[in-house]
């Protein structure tokens, strides 16, 4: 086997382990980017982003977008109407990515997926914090029960009918307990808000 032919079929075996690989990953385990090019010149490879890349026969969910995001952004959190999304709560379909940020991080500098950054800080940012794997990647995203009350919490940046219409639904469907929305509604300081509207939907 050439040399060639050798480092080629690490590159594909990285690929399959990791989803998506980033032209840091390469470097990191000694090879060079070059290989890439000549992976996608030779339709092996998709180039999947700007500098991502994954393997041409490997399936792609319809969350992929999150997958390529965390790549780049794995200390952030999908959010809001994102979260509510992946979640399947409610009709919202975002052109953007919602994604939080620990409140003293840099607005990351990427344009490939689209995003609306919120800051959050303390335990409102660490709780309720769920791990997924798409398309080979870990992405974090925050539960059903901490993403209506944080949908109440934005409310100004969404939509007072967005945050009522997930909290109706998720109850409706059994999604989650009265109590786990009440413990997040405590943590993101949304408990006066939420009551009411908890009260009226018993």
């Amino acid at each position: 086997m050439s040399q060639n032919s050798s480092t080629e079929k690490k590159v594909i075996e990285l690929a399959r382990r990791l989803g998506v690989v980033r032209v840091r990953d390469l470097k990191e385990h000694g090879i060079h980017p070059e290989y890439l090019r000549r992976l996608c010149a030779r339709g092996i490879f998709q180039r999947w982003g700007r500098g991502l890349y994954k393997h041409a026969e490997s399936d792609v969910s319809e969350n992929y977008h999150l997958a390529q995001l965390f790549r780049w952004i794995p200390h952030g959190v999908i959010c809001l109407i994102s979260a509510l999304r992946f979640h399947e709560i409610g009709t919202q379909s975002p052109q953007e990515v919602w994604l939080a940020l620990k409140h003293g991080t840099a607005r990351p500098r990427i344009k490939v997926p689209p995003l609306r950054v919120v800051w959050i800080s303390g335990a409102a940012f660490y709780e309720g914090i769920e791990v997924h794997n798409i398309d080979g990647v870990d992405v974090r995203v925050y539960s059903v029960a901490k993403t209506v009350a944080d949908c109440f919490k934005f409310r100004n940046k969404i939509g007072s009918d967005v945050a009522v219409e997930a909290l109706r639904e998720c109850l409706q469907e059994k999604k989650v307990t009265r109590d786990q929305l009440w413990k997040y509604a405590q943590i993101c300081r949304v408990a006066k808000v939420m009551r009411p509207y908890l009260e009226a939907l018993s």
